[in-house]
């Protein structure tokens, strides 16, 4: 398996910088071998993705983007928090996803399909992660996708 950094770029991806938070909270709590990353919302380039919720106001294609970019937006908090250098990350333990949804709307993990399968082509069989998909009726900004992770570093 490459380094993370190398099959982000194999990708044609590359980290943000670190997002900072929107509210009275901390990116990033380390606590014995594991970091907690708060929750992440699809801003690019500083400004959101979409808003609104998923399938109505955002489709299904745009809320995996989105969640693909919560991925990124939170591995730049991970890089930061390990001085750059993602090969400390040991395995992705779990992935919390919430989707701003429609009433009717039942298909949260295959938006939170979005996220897994970046972390397992980035990652490797350490991308592999428990996860929750859930359902919402609506999300901080009125985004669409906001992802959490638990991840074990060394």
């Amino acid at each position: 398996m490459t380094s993370p950094s190398d099959q982000l770029a194999s990708l044609n991806l590359r980290l943000p910088k670190a997002p900072k938070p929107v509210a009275a909270y901390v990116p990033a709590v380390k606590t014995g071998n594991l970091l907690f990353i708060s929750g992440q919302i699809p801003f690019r380039d500083g400004q959101l993705m979409a808003t609104g919720s998923v399938p109505g106001q955002v489709s299904m294609v745009q809320a995996q983007q989105c969640a693909q970019q919560c991925v990124l937006n939170g591995l730049a908090v991970v890089a930061d928090q390990l001085n750059g250098d993602l090969s400390r990350v040991n395995r992705i333990v779990k992935v919390g996803v919430f989707v701003a949804s429609d009433p009717e709307f039942g298909d949260q993990p295959k938006v939170a399909n979005g996220a897994s399968e970046l972390l397992e082509k980035i990652f490797g069989e350490a991308g592999r992660h428990a996860r929750a998909a859930v359902g919402c009726s609506a999300l901080p900004l009125n985004v669409p996708v906001e992802v959490e992770f638990i991840i074990e570093v060394r």
